[in-house]
């Protein structure tokens, strides 16, 4: 078996959770809530009614978050099946806030990538892991400026990577 299958198959196991960005669409994919939320709470609101319906979506929807959140600590069929009818029942909703509406039907429509966890539930249901593993590179290069090479970047990613890892690993750097 080459190396190119063995990754093909890995790559078929993995699921990569993302902010929907494209360079992520690559094997099973699923989306993060915490950035599926975020497009709620910045939509701008103009009347007490905008306000009130983006409001009571999101308390919804991180009430939902916080239930497949308890999902993955004991899932059981009744509990996925609920889950879902629940889903529908969010994000299918008309709230006459047009804008609103317009978004749930774009997360609707992506109801497969978010409800992901409800048949794999030990992964995780946003990208704030990863997000923070990359915080300090992009910190460097917004101080640094970038660096003049691909040497140079292939160096400075590498030293900050064995950084990072050691930190996670209790060890000197």
């Amino acid at each position: 078996m080459s190396l190119d299958v063995r990754a093909q198959d890995l790559l078929a196991d993995t699921v990569i959770v993302s902010d929907y960005a494209g360079q992520f669409h690559v094997g099973r994919h699923a989306l993060c809530w915490v950035h599926a939320e975020r497009l709620v709470h910045k939509l701008d609101t103009f009347t007490d009614h905008h306000r009130a319906a983006q409001q009571r979506i999101r308390s919804l929807i991180w009430w939902f978050y916080a239930d497949l959140k308890a999902y993955r600590h004991d899932p059981t069929p009744a509990r996925k099946a609920a889950l879902r009818a629940r889903f529908d029942r969010i994000f299918k909703r008309k709230t006459g806030f047009a804008t609103l509406d317009r978004l749930l039907a774009r997360l609707h429509a992506n109801k497969p990538e978010l409800l992901m966890v409800l048949d794999q539930p030990d992964i995780p249901l946003h990208t704030n892991g990863s997000e923070n593993d990359i915080r300090c590179q992009v910190t460097k290069r917004k101080i640094s400026g970038g660096t003049r090479s691909d040497t140079g970047r292939q160096c400075r990613d590498a030293f900050l990577g064995l950084a990072k890892t050691c930190a996670k690993l209790g060890l000197s750097f």
